[in-house]
């Protein structure tokens, strides 16, 4: 898998460097599974979903400030992406993408099992082929705008933007 994922980011690279522009990515906002007891009890809390719509931002603005992609406003499809389960709607957010004429899409998720452990996943398609190329997790502790910033911004700067993310390493 991770070959692939080197050999699929590569040829987007080759591609950007033929088009003379990086990639544009369509980075929608991360979505919640809560199987926790406070979930189940008292369903979706604001400062949760203000955390998950900071994530989506810090991740574009990281994004965006690196230069390697250009990231597109999803504002005309945002709407139809938060009335969607977009891991799980069989390929709703490539379709949505699309749209706005991106060439690859980041959803993410947010799984939380109680306010002590928790868990954020990113992945990275293809919007042209639908194909999964990368997909990151890194797992917090606590359940504050503190930990979610720490987690994103580890995943970040060692998976998202890290050079030499899934390339083999020498024993």
């Amino acid at each position: 898998m991770r070959s692939f994922v080197i050999v699929m980011l590569a040829m987007f690279a080759m591609s950007a460097a033929a088009r003379a522009e990086p990639p544009k990515v369509a980075v929608f906002d991360l979505e919640m599974i809560d199987t926790s007891l406070q979930g189940e009890v008292n369903g979706a809390q604001a400062d949760e979903q203000a955390r998950l719509a900071r994530t989506g931002d810090q991740v574009r603005k990281a994004l965006a400030e690196s230069g390697k992609f250009r990231v597109l406003d999803i504002a005309p499809v945002n709407a139809a992406a938060h009335g969607s389960n977009l891991q799980a709607c069989g390929g709703c957010d490539v379709k949505l993408a699309g749209e706005i004429g991106a060439d690859l899409v980041m959803t993410g998720v947010v799984q939380k099992v109680s306010n002590l452990i928790l868990n954020i996943n990113l992945y990275l398609r293809d919007v042209h082929t639908g194909q999964l190329l990368a997909a990151a997790s890194a797992d917090m502790r606590g359940n504050t705008d503190e930990s979610w910033s720490r987690a994103t911004g580890y995943l970040i700067r060692n998976r998202l933007l890290a050079p030499n993310y899934g390339a083999p390493q020498a024993q």
